[in-house]
């Protein structure tokens, strides 16, 4: 597919988008208009990224999984189509190196002067709250100086239940914070103790703006007990 033929697909789906769903978007004003920008939030369903990339006019670089953009045949095809006109870069994150890879990622997107999007729990929520944020989220923001703008998924779980099925017809409302700046921490990205403490600071941010309960441990450990 030509990147002519993406544009316009991309075009016409978000416009199907936002008359279907009418997204009430909060705070996006909160995005500076350019340089490096951490956006991160919840993650409540697999849907989140196509709302986040509507409603934000710059475009949002992801990370997602290498399996989404490799698979066979047209049902193949539209799977990669769609992923990348979201802005997903596929990378191996099952591998012994996946963590890493995924880290170097979104720091040569932020080099770039780009918007890079992390969902800090990993995963999708099990069960609606929200979960323990792991700190590659603090490391790239104190390797780049980027800020981090923090963002909420509202009925998003709504849409699209489970992560799984057809998606459904309901209200969305996406909320952004005003950014944080970590610059205090300048040189200590190796500082367990202050990656733990920004990566926390950042969640309490999006608890606030999603109104979820918090779960102090992670989603993985939630999803295998």
């Amino acid at each position: 597919m030509s990147r002519f033929s993406r544009s316009v697909l991309k075009v016409l789906l978000g416009v199907l988008m936002r008359v279907l769903y009418r997204p009430v978007v909060e705070g996006v004003e909160s995005i500076p208009g350019e340089g490096p920008v951490i956006l991160a939030g919840n993650h409540v369903t697999f849907i989140d990224s196509m709302f986040l990339s509507l409603v934000v006019k710059r475009q949002v670089y992801f990370i997602g999984k290498d399996e989404y953009v490799t698979g066979k045949g047209v049902k193949g095809r539209l799977m990669a189509w769609f992923f990348t006109t979201c802005g997903m870069i596929p990378v191996d994150r099952d591998g012994g190196h996946g963590g890493v890879a995924a880290l170097m990622t979104g720091r040569r997107i932020l080099d770039e002067g780009k918007i890079f999007g992390i969902y800090p729990e990993g995963t999708r929520s099990p069960d609606g709250r929200l979960y323990r944020g792991r700190t590659g989220i603090a490391r790239l923001t104190l390797m780049t100086g980027a800020p981090v703008v923090p963002f909420a998924m509202v009925g998003t779980d709504k849409v699209q239940p489970g992560g799984k099925g057809m998606p459904r017809i309901a209200p969305v409302t996406v909320r952004f914070g005003r950014p944080l700046d970590f610059s205090r921490y300048d040189g200590m990205d190796r500082d367990r103790y202050v990656l733990r403490a920004v990566t926390d600071e950042v969640m309490s941010h999006v608890m606030k703006l999603s109104g979820q309960e918090y779960v102090d441990i992670y989603a993985t450990k939630a999803k295998a007990a």
